[in-house]
């Protein structure tokens, strides 16, 4: 069996991508994650492991909002959320507002194969951390001088937004996913992000819940979403795509088309998804002008597209 991979950077509007960076690095830095994630996939690493490690790669790098870079909540905080999910047994980890932790997919990772848990959250998931051994890293590890920036645009304007949505230009972009089939068959999923701009109360979107931001089946498709959290919490929207694989027998582009057209009819929702179906079919689709993404179908080359 061959292997296919796929990776997203967030959704949005991504006319003004060249006062952040030059779609020359993003194109760069989605090509140099997937490569490094084929070297794994070729040597017969299982998805889970793939997709754990491409998403690591994207939350290292601030030109995303998971992890290094990730935007800030209205303390000025860092505050992130991410899941991951298997396939076979439909093993799942999550954590939920969680601070000083460089790698969440990772400390979701650990939920899933530590505890008997799916989700933890806030100090509990800390606490946890702690006990797994996680090294903490201080506060100016994460945040740059973009995402104050952008902070105090959000709050002069008294407003929550996406990371890649612009009050005025220059704004960096959102939510991080990888999606893989390895070659053995298995799929897996995961998704990470530092949630809005100038978010507050502890407030929580779609990235670490099951089925909404993250999903993966083997009988289906795996499934990693990015946009506006509350909409697709709203309709589920992974686990509907699924259920499109499943119940109308979709391969993996009329099942990602088909669940854009339900988040739009349904709640006029904002953002996309990347999509592998267990025949290691890759598709993408969003309801917004732009979606950072590029993919390997079945161990083929890689591509990469901005819009």
């Amino acid at each position: 069996m061959s292997y296919s991979l796929m990776i997203h950077g967030g959704a949005g509007a991504l006319e003004d991508l060249k006062y952040e960076a030059s779609e020359a690095e993003f194109k760069a830095s989605v090509t140099a994650i997937l490569e490094q994630g084929r070297q794994r996939l070729e040597a017969g690493a299982a998805a889970l492991d793939v997709v754990e490690y491409c998403v690591n790669l994207l939350e290292d790098n601030p030109l995303y909002n998971a992890g290094k870079g990730a935007v800030l909540n209205e303390n000025g905080q860092v505050e992130m959320d991410a899941a991951l999910m298997e396939g076979k047994e439909l093993k799942a980890g999550a954590i939920a507002c969680i601070k000083n932790i460089k790698n969440p997919i990772s400390l979701a990772r650990l939920v899933l194969e530590q505890s008997s848990h799916v989700m933890l959250v806030a100090e509990g998931a800390m606490e946890f951390a702690k006990f797994c051994n996680v090294e903490p890293y201080p506060d100016d590890y994460f945040i740059t001088e973009s995402r104050i920036k952008q902070l105090k645009e959000a709050q002069a304007a008294g407003v929550m937004m996406l990371d890649h949505e612009k009050i005025k230009p220059a704004q960096k972009l959102g939510t991080v996913g990888a999606v893989a089939r390895d070659s053995h068959g298995n799929l897996a999923a995961a998704t990470s992000t530092g949630g809005l701009v100038n978010k507050r109360w502890g407030r929580v979107g779609d990235t670490p819940v099951i089925g909404a931001g993250v999903f993966a089946d083997n009988e289906t498709c795996a499934v990693s979403a990015t946009g506006y959290g509350e909409q697709f919490l709203r309709t589920v929207l992974s686990k509907t795509i699924s259920d499109f694989v499943y119940f109308k027998g979709m391969d993996a582009a009329a099942a990602a088309e088909a669940g854009i057209e339900y988040l739009v009819a349904k709640v006029n929702g904002d953002g996309g998804v990347i999509v592998i179906d267990k025949s290691g079919r890759c598709a993408a689709a969003q309801s917004t002008s732009g979606l950072i993404h590029g993919w390997i179908e079945a161990g083929g080359e890689a591509h990469c597209k901005l819009g």
